[in-house]
């Protein structure tokens, strides 16, 4: 399969032709698979949420969904 003459500074390092034809479509695709996506905090946002978990002993994540979870209700509640 020949890809296109036009090559984009991203995909620099693709060589000019590659041959999928032994491929197999889905070898890695699982029904239902779940995806945690990751979430970027700001660095002061992240500093003042650390150190609030570390204040009541809990993990940084389970103060963050906690504070989503009463977010998310409130907005429910709101409409």
């Amino acid at each position: 399969m020949k890809m296109g003459t036009q090559a984009s500074s991203l995909d620099d390092d693709m060589p000019g032709e590659i041959d999928f034809s032994k491929g197999t479509r889905g070898k890695f695709h699982q029904p239902g698979a779940k995806l945690s996506l990751p979430v970027y905090l700001d660095d002061q946002v992240q500093a003042k949420l650390a150190a609030l978990a570390s204040a009541k002993g809990i993990e940084l994540s389970t103060l963050v969904n906690d504070l989503l979870r009463k977010d998310i209700e409130l907005m429910e509640l709101s409409r």
